[in-house]
């Protein structure tokens, strides 16, 4: 079953436009997650923002977004005045430029989700857009608003479909030359280089989903199983005042068989 879209629009490219729809190409709905549970009463702990000087709950009107300019000092940023600087249309993809496929460094991208055709007259035009891109070996480049926050994208033409890839910002990748200065630079023993070859050569196999499988989240999903199938087996408790249900008949009839049957090869015996 295809997952739900995430988010419909339209991808433009100058004066062709078709609807397209975006889904997540990753998701953790697999992961194991838990709650924070209350120990003395079994039931689930809610989160509420409290006040950091008064301890009292923050009321949802009076929660605002504020920007700390000095220690303890907030400019706050209202809802209008963030939706003013933001892209005039939430719905298009407008792609305004594009750069060669392979000038983009991995370190840029963020989350890649699945773009397609949003319904069977979109295709052709999603198809041109498509096509035009994998033969002149370019990406396009573009804007769109998700939850609520600008991202700049990359669409990247994937078989039948296109990859949008949002991407990071300037200001959020560091220069690795920052990170790297202290190593030495100098180079490999031959010897050494040629042994560590030899090792990786041999440890080199095609790669597979199954190189990256999660082994933690497996061993978490059987203590949750193994839990699961003992809380199942502990007898329900009864309320005050409920009558126990009666056993059924099929059941007492079966106990009943089995123990004359039990009798029966005793007296054989006999």
């Amino acid at each position: 079953m295809a997952p739900r879209p995430y988010w419909k629009g339209y991808l433009k490219l100058s004066l062709v436009t078709c609807p397209v729809s975006l889904t997540p190409a990753t998701t953790e709905a697999n992961k194991v997650r838990f709650q924070t549970i209350n120990k003395a009463t079994g039931n689930p702990v809610r989160s509420r923002y409290v006040d950091a000087e008064t301890n009292k709950p923050v009321e949802d009107e009076d929660e605002v977004r504020g920007y700390e300019t000095e220690p303890d000092k907030h400019v706050i940023i209202k809802d209008e005045e963030l939706e003013a600087v933001a892209l005039e249309s939430t719905r298009t993809i407008d792609i305004d430029r594009f750069v060669p496929a392979d000038s983009i460094e991995w370190i840029w991208y963020d989350s890649p989700y699945y773009l397609m055709p949003d319904d069977e007259v979109a295709q052709e035009a999603f198809a041109v857009i498509r096509e035009a891109m994998a033969k002149t070996g370019t990406v396009g480049i573009s804007r769109l608003v998700l939850s609520r926050r600008e991202r700049a994208v990359m669409l990247e033409p994937r078989g039948k479909g296109i990859v949008l890839w949002t991407l990071r910002y300037g200001d959020e990748v560091r220069d690795p030359e920052d990170a790297f200065k202290d190593i030495d630079g100098a180079k490999s023993d031959p010897k050494l280089l040629s042994m560590i070859t030899t090792v990786i050569e041999g440890m080199t196999t095609p790669w597979s989903a199954s190189l990256v499988r999660d082994p933690v989240q497996e061993r978490l999903q059987e203590i949750i199983e193994s839990k699961r199938k003992k809380q199942a087996k502990k007898p329900r408790k009864t309320a005050k005042g409920d009558e126990p249900e009666p056993p059924s008949n099929v059941v007492n009839i079966m106990d009943a068989l089995k123990r004359s049957i039990s009798q029966e090869k005793k007296k054989g015996k006999s």
